[in-house]
């Protein structure tokens, strides 16, 4: 199978009787267990996704999910947001102590939550000026933009970098 460029999609996207996603290409053959796969899921969400099957392979790459009409647009949109759980840190409220291990308590896009940072090598510096944060848990909380958090959330923040 040869990995297809979109313009106009050449195949159609389903769900099965399980709820996995189903392929079938434009020879009609059926891929099941079908994973949306971002490309760089922080710096551009919404650009360069794979649709990968069950084994590994790209079936399909979709340059931008506006190209994709609504129902295949709208599949894939729900199958990454019940893979992809990553909050963005709108506001830190507050921390327990500024040496690690610290228990944070702060404002996300899932709403208000604590969680503890092991140490300060848990934050982790993407392409300027976002950071991931991975909690003890390992579940990882994004800041898209450090400088557009409010001035005590800022300076709570430079005492861990």
């Amino acid at each position: 199978m040869t990995t297809t460029t979109i313009a106009q999609p050449s195949w159609q996207l389903q769900r099965n009787s399980f709820g996995r996603l189903v392929l079938t290409d434009v020879d009609g053959v059926a891929h099941e267990n079908v994973i949306p796969v971002r490309a760089f899921p922080v710096s551009a969400p919404d650009h360069g996704l794979s649709l990968v099957s069950s084994d590994g392979h790209e079936l399909a790459w979709i340059d931008t999910l506006d190209e994709l009409a609504g129902n295949a647009r709208k599949l894939i949109e729900e199958e990454l947001a019940s893979r992809e759980f990553m909050p963005e840190i709108e506001r830190i409220v507050s921390v327990s102590t500024f040496a690690t291990p610290s228990d944070w308590t702060v404002q996300t896009t899932r709403g208000t939550t604590t969680f503890t940072l092991k140490g300060e090598e848990d934050i982790r510096r993407l392409a300027a000026p976002a950071l991931l944060i991975a909690d003890s848990h390992g579940i990882q909380f994004l800041i898209r933009d450090q400088k557009a958090l409010d001035k005590p959330s800022r300076k709570i923040l430079d005492r861990f970098l």
